[in-house]
């Protein structure tokens, strides 16, 4: 299970949400072996006097958090962080001095969904990738 929370400048975000949605998956699927209809983003396009960024950041700074399921080794989370820096440079065009990355684990009995707790489910995937 993850959840994927996208902030950035509205002005910028909201026109390219689509197309960073299928980004992120595309990386997803990729590094953390989810299936191809597992897909939960939430965008937050900020005006711009509500996103402060460090210096040397332009209007495409993007912040992307995702919060998962605990499990994974450091070598799956550091591919999907250097999928997302790369390919999202690459299909976008967001610089990687634009780009942070944030990932947040959990155990399994912190999440609930589909009406169950976390450490209930049975899963169509594996969490220990």
């Amino acid at each position: 299970m993850a959840q994927i929370k996208i902030y950035g400048i509205k002005d910028h975000l909201n026109p390219i949400k689509r197309q960073l949605s299928d980004v992120i998956h595309e990386c997803v699927v990729e590094a953390l072996k989810f299936p191809q209809d597992k897909r939960a983003h939430r965008f937050f396009p900020l005006e711009k006097d509500d996103l402060f960024a460090p210096s040397g950041r332009t209007d495409a700074y993007t912040i992307i958090e995702i919060t998962m399921i605990s499990g994974r080794e450091t070598a799956t989370k550091k591919k999907l962080i250097r999928l997302l820096f790369d390919r999202i440079q690459e299909k976008i065009g967001i610089a990687h001095q634009d780009i942070e990355i944030c990932i947040y684990e959990s155990p399994a009995c912190n999440w609930g969904f589909r009406g169950m707790h976390g450490d209930e489910v049975t899963l169509n995937y594996k969490i220990n990738v």
